[in-house]
């Protein structure tokens, strides 16, 4: 532990006048792991509409990414916008019409802004940037030609992150076959979030370089003492493949200003809003099939 202590010193006072100047920009690749057995039991599916549905789950979450950054700033933004999964009916159509924008970061000021589109409607997310207790561990690998050390820590789970949510389990015989008669209706309803539970907390595994020392990472993670390679933040993984460093043509970074400005909670309560309101125009249409 001590070794790596010493590594971060020496890298970053070795560096310190070189990332007053600092710019680069890092691809990132992110997977997630999702839970499938919602479909299981199903007896109306057939296996060719099933494997539609993995194949748009799979384009929903196999996503890349580019973070650009200096000294103490950075944007995170979608590298190639994918064609929305779920398009027309049901709940995937929904959220394929909440498209997100560019993620701006200030790690001097603590704050983020994020451009978000919910329904044709643009908001500009403004908060504050979450605190994570960081712990870094003793341990360390390559990753590409980076010394990449690891460090852990736990953060509350979104809302509305799907990516984290797992089936409902009874713990005896008899809980499991009360919850298999709630999951039939709920399938039969469409209303396949009811068949979810999700974590109050995740734990997140991040491996950062001090060899670029910028506190800097993908999506909402940062406050390390080198740039983030890779998370692992409940079933998401983000994976950078390609980073340059001060190349000749650089990117002006700052916050988009178009939309209506909200809090991450203002825009959460907005969000659950509309859901409920597609959930309830669904069930009055559907007569009590799940939009097959």
């Amino acid at each position: 532990m001590k070794k790596i202590l010493l590594l971060i010193a020496v890298v970053l006072g070795a560096t310190t006048i070189n990332a007053q100047e600092m710019y680069g920009e890092a691809t990132y690749m992110s997977k997630v792991k999702m839970d499938n057995s919602w479909m299981e039991g199903d007896r109306e599916m057939t296996p060719e509409r099933r494997k539609r549905i993995e194949e748009n789950m799979k384009k929903m979450t196999e996503k890349t990414f580019v973070l650009k950054f200096n000294r103490t700033e950075s944007t995170y933004k979608e590298e190639v916008a994918l064609e929305a999964p779920g398009q027309g009916r049901g709940f995937g159509g929904f959220l394929g019409t909440m498209l997100a924008g560019e993620k701006y970061k200030n790690v001097t000021e603590g704050m983020f802004v994020e451009q978000r589109d919910m329904m044709g409607k643009t908001f500009l997310i403004k908060d504050s940037l979450p605190l994570l207790e960081w712990k870094i561990t003793g341990e360390s690998r390559k990753i590409g030609n980076y010394t990449a050390i690891k460090a852990t820590a736990t953060m509350p789970s979104g809302e509305f992150d799907w990516s984290n949510f797992r089936r409902r389990r009874g713990e005896n015989a008899e809980e499991q076959a009360a919850q298999k008669k709630k999951d039939s209706i709920a399938r039969a309803n469409g209303d396949i979030e009811e068949m979810f539970e999700k974590p109050e907390e995740i734990e997140v595994v991040a491996w950062f370089t001090p060899e670029i020392p910028v506190q800097h990472g993908p999506d909402v993670y940062g406050g390390l003492p080198g740039l983030i390679l890779e998370v692992n933040a409940g079933n998401t993984t983000l994976l950078c493949s390609q980073i340059t460093i001060n190349p000749e043509e650089r990117d002006e970074i700052k916050p988009e200003k178009k939309g209506e400005e909200v809090t991450q909670a203002e825009y959460d309560a907005i969000l659950k809003e509309k859901m409920e309101a597609f959930r309830q125009r669904g069930r009055g249409g559907r007569g009590g099939r799940g939009g097959r």
